[in-house]
């Protein structure tokens, strides 16, 4: 069946609806491919299971759009924003203090601060999504969302750095299918990136495949020792209330980072997902996606900018594309082979295609602030805006010396509140801080309402 294409503005935007059911197949695989990256890093960082991360990833994608009324096109993927809540309560993976058996008490932890979306949710059902929004204009949003890019940027460049061949690789393949590229072979640029990039790593020896010639074809994706319902045959009390917490505040930094990965992609699409089906309404859908994938020993999931990323590289907004995408992850993920496989796939690619990706979110930041007419002529848009922009960037590159006089590069700011330790990493600072000036300084001069989404 022939594509359709309608147009918004300037803009070609594909209807998914028209390209048949295979074509559709192919991009749900593309959106796969975008968030395998990020996604199994989480585990590789933890220590928790790859499998249970990918079969979480699809479930809380599936349960996401169920209380989103299937509209809203967004991937949960892992969330690198409970890093370190994860290495205060184990210690930091693959040193000798790391401890495997507290790794389900840090997964209590991240389950109950997962609750906390259900109280904001509540929260926006109750007062209504204007009230809340009236916190979040686009001089705060946009510049959060382009923060959201540049600060994943440096994670793209030390991936790029493992082979930077391999990685300018992807990045000519997808640049040159998405520009020039006809049919399917402009919307799926990812796919091409990947296994071109792919196949001149296994050219270049950079691939080891023996993990994945060991790894079986059919497995279980989590075991019952790995899931936070082990710790209650013995459980340590003292040790339950420390990662409760000492991680649920986290979750204070992750909601202001669900209304800004929302309002890019409403940005992105054209729609306000905030009023319709509602911010309450992904709020849930984040916090129970959350909670479920902790409790069976899984990362934290979150709204995933590289697949908003796709959804601005290759104008495919239809949200079934992401159900497949998600129907995909739940299907591999019984299969350690290809965890493995996926394992295995060259850094380098990875930071190549995430380099483009990360770039088009700051890019949608961009675009919000233009499109909503954000007046820069005013020094207090200016200030919040500047703020935000230099304390997200800022502070993630913070440079801090230990006791061995060995200079580590900081990724937020950390204190303790009595015996609480909390850690905010750069772009919470920046968005409490935007959200706080907007609300003290004279001039207001944005009402939420139809207007914050663009017209057809």
């Amino acid at each position: 069946m022939a594509k359709e294409k309608v147009t918004i503005g300037n803009e070609g935007i594909y209807d998914a609806r028209q390209l048949g059911m295979p074509k559709m197949i192919t991009l749900g695989l593309q959106h796969m491919f975008a968030m395998f990256g990020a996604t199994v890093l989480v585990p590789a960082l933890t220590g928790l299971s790859v499998s249970a991360t990918l079969l979480f990833a699809g479930l809380g994608t599936l349960l996401f759009h169920f209380l989103a009324k299937g509209k809203v096109p967004a991937f949960l993927g892992s969330s690198f924003a409970f890093l370190a809540g994860y290495e205060m309560i184990t210690g930091k993976y693959g040193t000798p203090d790391f401890d495997a058996s507290k790794l389900p008490y840090a997964c209590l932890g991240v389950a109950c601060a997962g609750l906390l979306y259900l109280v904001l949710a509540a929260l926006v059902k109750a007062f209504g999504a204007k009230k809340v929004m009236s916190f979040f204009p686009p001089v705060v949003t946009g510049p959060i969302i382009i923060a959201i890019g540049l600060t994943l940027s440096s994670s793209a460049i030390n991936n790029c750095k493992a082979n930077w061949l391999v990685a300018v690789v992807a990045i000519a393949i997808v640049v040159v299918c998405n520009i020039w590229g006809k049919g399917m072979i402009k919307i799926v640029p990812i796919i091409f990136g990947v296994i071109g990039s792919y196949i001149v790593a296994v050219i270049m020896g950079d691939v080891d495949f023996s993990k994945v010639m060991e790894a079986d074809w059919v497995g279980l994706p989590f075991q019952p020792s790995e899931t936070v319902f082990s710790i209650f045959k013995n459980p340590d009390a003292s040790l339950i209330v420390t990662a409760i917490i000492t991680i649920m505040p986290i979750a204070i930094a992750t909601m202001v980072e669900h209304i800004g990965d929302i309002s890019a992609i409403s940005s992105t699409v054209g729609k306000n997902y905030i009023e319709e089906p509602g911010l309450h309404r992904t709020l849930l859908g984040d916090g129970l996606a959350t909670t479920i994938a902790s409790l069976f020993g899984a990362p934290a999931n979150t709204t995933y900018g590289e697949n908003t990323g796709v959804l601005s590289l290759t104008k495919v907004y239809d949200p079934r594309v992401i159900r497949i995408a998600a129907y995909f992850a739940i299907f591999f993920s019984f299969s350690p082979k290809f965890a493995a496989l996926v394992s295995s796939m060259p850094t380098a690619t990875i930071g190549g295609v995430s380099l483009v990706l990360y770039g088009m979110i700051s890019a949608v930041g961009v675009r919000n602030v233009v499109e909503n007419k954000v007046d820069f002529t005013k020094n207090r848009n200016v200030i919040i805006a500047a703020l935000i922009l230099v304390l997200s960037i800022g502070i993630k590159f913070t440079s801090v010396y230990n006791a061995a006089d060995e200079e580590v590069i900081a990724s937020g700011i950390s204190f303790a509140i009595g015996s609480v330790n909390i850690s905010l990493s750069g772009l919470a600072v920046a968005a409490i801080v935007g959200i706080v000036l907007n609300a003290i300084l004279p001039g207001k001069d944005y009402d939420f309402g139809d207007e914050a989404a663009k017209e057809e």
